[in-house]
C-alpha cells in the first residue's frame, strides 16, 4: 500500500509511475477522498471540543444558577452527542473508502526498471552456461512425453480424480521432485544463511491483504472453508510471521526460507500452458523472504537472487537473468528479476523463478516496523520475496535438459546423495 501523504506531496511522481505501468491518472482523485476523510476528521473533531466546552459550561451556569442556560446548554450537548455518532461514522465510512482505493492501487516502480508495457520490453541482464548438446538428429523432447514414457508422470489419473492442471508423480519421478526440494532447501539454510520455516498452509483474509493477494487476486485463489486460504505462494505466511511488530534494526536482515505446496486457480490462463507441469494448480515451490531496513533492500534484492541463481549453476542448468519492465511487474513489486531456465523440449527460456524488492509497500499492509536503538520514532521494513526455486519447474528442467536418446533420464550429480546415489532414471522408470 502506498502512502498518501507521499500521493499528496508528489501527485506528479504518482502518476508517473503509473503511467509507466499503463495506468491512467489517479493522484488527484486520492487526494479528494483524503480531503473528504480531514474534513470529516475536522467535523468530528470539532463537535467533541463543543460538546466539551459545553459540558463545562452546564456547570458554570449551574453554579451561578442560571437554570435556563444550563437547560439550553444540556439541549445543545444532546444535540452533539447525536451529532458526533454520525461525524464518526462519516469519519469511518471517508477513511474506508481511501483505504480501498490505496488497496487497490500497485507499488510504484523504482527509477531504473525499464520501460514498457509488456514482457516483450523486458531486458536481459545476464547468462549462464550453454544448452545441452544432444547427438544429431534427435528431437529433445517436453517433459511431459519423457515422464509419460517412463510411465512415471500420470495426468490421466490425476484429471479422473481432480481435474484439468493436476499431475500424479510415480517412483523415481516424484523422489526426484522431492530431492530437488530437499537439495535447496539445504543449500539456502546451509550455504546462503537463510532459516528454514514449516509455515501453515491456510491463512486468513488479512494474510492474503498483507502481501496484496487481496483484494485485487481474490480470484486467483483457493478458498477454504469460511476464514481461510490455501497458500498461493510461501511468500505469505513467511512474509507475515512480523506482522503487527517492531523489530530491532540490529537484529535486521531477516531472511526466511520454507519448501511448500502452491494452490493457484490460474483463473487467467486458460489456454495457456494446457498440458504438462508448467502451470498448475497444486505445485511445490521454494520461496525466499528477506525482511530488511531501507537502506538494505537494494543490495538484498541482488543476493537474493544470486542465491537463487546458484540452484541453477549447481544442478549445471543454462539460465538467463532478465528485469521486468514496469508493465510487466507484480502487483507489489518495485523492481523485479526473472529467471528464466533453458527448456529443450520447448526451444525456449521459460520463468522458474523471480525475485521482487516491494519496499514498504507490504509492511504498511501489516503494519510491520523496525526501530533503531538510538531513534525516537519507527519506521516501515522493507520485504522482499522470490522463488528459490520452483520445484515443478525445476523437474521440468532437469527431464528435459537431461534426457537421453533412448528415454533415460542423467540425474544431475547435486541431487544424487537425495536419490540414494542413482545416476540416472532408466527407460524402464527404474533408478
Amino acid at each position: 500500500m502506498l502512502d498518501i501523504k507521499w500521493i499528496r506531496e508528489q501527485p506528479d511522481a504518482f502518476d508517473a509511475g503509473r503511467k509507466r505501468r499503463g495506468l491512467e491518472p489517479l493522484a488527484q482523485s486520492l487526494i479528494a477522498l483524503d480531503d473528504a476523510r480531514r474534513a470529516a476528521i475536522g467535523k468530528a473533531q470539532a463537535g467533541q471540543a463543543r460538546r466539551n466546552a459545553a459540558s463545562k459550561e452546564i456547570g458554570q451556569a449551574m453554579a451561578a444558577k442560571d437554570a435556563a442556560r444550563a437547560d439550553a446548554l444540556k439541549a445543545e450537548v444532546a444535540a452533539l452527542k447525536e451529532g458526533q455518532a454520525i461525524a464518526e461514522a462519516e469519519e469511518r465510512a471517508a477513511q474506508q473508502a481511501l483505504d480501498k482505493a490505496l488497496a487497490e492501487i500497485p507499488n510504484h516502480p523504482k527509477d531504473d526498471v525499464p520501460d514498457g508495457p509488456d514482457e516483450t520490453h523486458n531486458v536481459e541482464i545476464r547468462r549462464h552456461g550453454a544448452p545441452p548438446a544432444f547427438p544429431e538428429g534427435f528431437r529433445p523432447r517436453e517433459h511431459f512425453e519423457i515422464g509419460e514414457a517412463l510411465g512415471l508422470m500420470d495426468f490421466e489419473a490425476a484429471q479422473k480424480m481432480s481435474g484439468a492442471r493436476f499431475v500424479a508423480l510415480k517412483g523415481p519421478l516424484a523422489r526426484l521432485e522431492r530431492a530437488l526440494m530437499q537439495f535447496m532447501l539445504d543449500l539456502h539454510v546451509d550455504v546462503h544463511g537463510y532459516v528454514e520455516v514449516d509455515p501453515p498452509l491456510l491463512v486468513r483474509d488479512e494474510a492474503m491483504f498483507g502481501t496484496a493477494q487481496l483484494p485485487k487476486f481474490r480470484e486467483d485463489q483457493f478458498r477454504a472453508g469460511a476464514e481461510h486460504w490455501l497458500i498461493p505462494t510461501a511468500e505469505v505466511p513467511l512474509t507475515n510471521l512480523v506482522r503487527e511488530t517492531i523489530l530491532d534494526e540490529a537484529k535486521l536482515p531477516l531472511r526466511f526460507t520454507a519448501g511448500t505446496a502452491c494452490f493457484r486457480a490460474e483463473a487467467g490462463a486458460a489456454g495457456r500452458d494446457t498440458r504438462g507441469m508448467i502451470r498448475q494448480h497444486q505445485f511445490h515451490k521454494v520461496e525466499l523472504v528477506s525482511i530488511v531496513t531501507p537502506e538494505q533492500s537494494d543490495a538484498e534484492h541482488e543476493r537474493m537472487t544470486a542465491c537463487a541463481e546458484e540452484v541453477l549453476k549447481r544442478l549445471g542448468l543454462h539460465y538467463r537473468v532478465v528485469a521486468l519492465c514496469a508493465g510487466d511487474m507484480g502487483f507489489a513489486s518495485r523492481k523485479t528479476y526473472d529467471i528464466e531456465v533453458w527448456l529443450p523440449g520447448q526451444g525456449r527460456f521459460r520463468e522458474i523463478s523471480s525475485c521482487s524488492t516491494c519496499g514498504d509497500f507490504q509492511a504498511r499492509r501489516m503494519d510491520a516496523r523496525c526501530k533503531a536503538a538510538d531513534a525516537k520514532q519507527t519506521r516501515f521494513v522493507h520485504t522482499l520475496n522470490g522463488s528459490g526455486v520452483a520445484v515443478g519447474r525445476a523437474l521440468v528442467a532437469v527431464l528435459e535438459n537431461f534426457q537421453r536418446p533412448d528415454g533415460s533420464v542423467e540425474v544431475p550429480e547435486a541431487l544424487r546423495k537425495y536419490m540414494g546415489g542413482a545416476s540416472e532414471i532408466g527407460a524402464t522408470g527404474k533408478a
